[in-house]
């Protein structure tokens, strides 16, 4: 049972490093066939974890992973669940 993961606290302000770091991490969870992606875009305005959710959401993303997560007691953390056969 593996688990990634990625705080974006150095990157919250640059788009592009953003997706980059997003992209990234999903591709490396796939390829590890890990369980669960734990990704932190903070507590701040909201704005980065909408960014998150808007990228998990995105057409050639969402058929890599099985369900998102928002961290009922952690508002500034998200989790991404995989499941393997």
């Amino acid at each position: 049972m593996s688990k990634l993961r990625l705080d974006l606290h150095d990157v919250y302000n640059r788009g592009h490093d953003i997706d980059r770091a997003l992209r990234g991490v999903i591709d490396e969870a796939v390829r590890i066939h890990a369980t669960t992606v734990e990704i932190i875009p903070g507590k701040g305005s909201g704005q980065l974890k909408k960014h998150v959710l808007r990228f998990l959401a995105e057409d050639d993303v969402r058929p890599l992973y099985h369900r998102v997560e928002k961290d009922s007691r952690n508002w500034g953390r998200v989790f991404v669940h995989f499941r393997w056969k």
